[in-house]
């Protein structure tokens, strides 16, 4: 369920490595030889291409990922469940020795990886049936991400060099991941750990495979151990919101000045940012510094936050105060409001009714203009003003 920054076709001839489009049987000859360049035998390069073919339904589902255009509130409640909360809690029991190995090694909260283990694929039952290199081509012959997608290419055919990755058989997400945590090739080629010492990793079948390899993983994008992520807070009726959002950083002290508090325990003694997913009126958390490792595994929003918030409630934290926020835009409203920004010469992205860091920062700072408050929460009124 990942959904990343897009680059547009403008910058591909600044970047090698970027080659898209065209043909596809050229792009495939194209791959072929940069793969030998990088030290991929030209017979397991063949190999690897000879089935490959485009999947059209990876590209329709590249572009339909509408879930994201729901508030907080909606999506985690759709998201989480008392029975994903239980069963979150029964295999943090059953893998217990698992949980402990992984955070006396890695420094990561089990709760941080049993929370993407449930979102990502409802704890292994749910992998994806895509083929895998089928998906990992397409997205890279398609001129929406190259930069992402083709470099997986490569650490897929590396992946099958080692006899690790089967081109006709390996199947996953549509993006490409694979197995119970929803690793890239490249991600396994760097953190992929044979945990339970049959001497393969196999993130599929393994949950302490799959489990350990994420844990490192995190680790490697620079999750600092034993330190919080996200916690619940109220905020005062008045205060100025343009201090809400990840750009700005206080120190607790700073924060209890202005009013915030914690709605459970004490602030933790860490810079943190104010977080109002959907604006002064509703839920509000202090996002800490490991919340920042979230946006390496995924770039939306709305499902980092909501990971990080499901991995506190499996920790212990009550549910959220969804408080009473004022009323936000539909899909086709949030377009209109990203095309009105563009116009101000704002950067959003894409225009595609997502309300995320981009299209948040550009709502923050024009309702600053307009003397709304600054809370990054688009409504209908800040609709009308522009």
């Amino acid at each position: 369920m990942r959904l990343i920054a897009l680059c547009t076709a403008l910058c591909l001839p600044l970047m090698a490595h970027a080659q898209c489009g065209g043909a596809f049987n050229q792009f495939k000859a194209g791959i072929k030889a940069e793969a030998v360049s990088k030290g991929i035998s030209a017979g397991k390069a063949d190999s690897f291409l000879s089935g490959i073919r485009q999947d059209n339904k990876v590209l329709k589902a590249d572009r339909s990922q509408g879930v994201f255009q729901k508030p907080f509130v909606e999506f985690s409640r759709r998201l989480i469940s008392s029975g994903r909360i239980d069963a979150g809690r029964s295999n943090a029991r059953r893998y217990d020795k698992v949980f402990d190995q992984v955070e006396a090694r890695y420094g990561v909260n089990r709760n941080v990886l049993l929370a993407f283990w449930a979102f990502e694929t409802d704890y292994g039952a749910f992998q994806g049936n895509f083929n895998t290199a089928n998906a990992l081509m397409t997205l890279a012959h398609d001129c929406r991400r190259p930069e992402l997608f083709r470099p997986q290419v490569f650490a897929a055919m590396e992946l099958f060099q080692r006899g690790q990755f089967n081109p006709a058989t390996t199947t996953g997400a549509w993006a490409g991941e694979i197995g119970m945590v929803q690793m890239l090739p490249r991600d396994i080629l760097e953190n992929g750990v044979d945990a339970d010492g049959d001497g393969r990793v196999s993130l599929k079948t393994s949950a302490p495979d799959a489990l350990t390899s994420g844990g490192k993983m995190l680790q490697h994008l620079g999750w600092r151990a034993g330190e919080p992520w996200l916690q619940e807070v109220t905020v005062p009726a008045q205060m100025d919101w343009a201090q809400s959002g990840l750009n700005t950083r206080k120190s607790p002290a700073d924060w209890q000045k202005l009013g915030v508090r914690a709605r459970n325990g004490k602030l933790a003694n860490l810079p943190a940012s104010l977080i109002l997913p959907q604006g002064h009126k509703g839920p509000a958390f202090l996002a800490y510094p490991n919340f920042n490792v979230y946006f390496e595994w995924n770039q939306s929003f709305t499902y980092v936050l909501t990971a990080a918030y499901f991995a506190t409630r499996l920790q212990g934290a009550p549910a959220y105060d969804a408080g009473r926020p004022d009323a936000g835009l539909s899909g086709d409203q949030m377009k209109r409001l990203q095309k009105k920004l563009e116009r101000r010469r704002y950067n959003v992205g894409k225009v595609d009714g997502i309300l995320g860091a981009r299209t948040r920062d550009a709502v923050q700072k024009e309702q600053k203009r307009l003397n709304l408050p600054a809370d990054a929460w688009p409504t209908p009124t800040l609709l009308k003003n522009l």
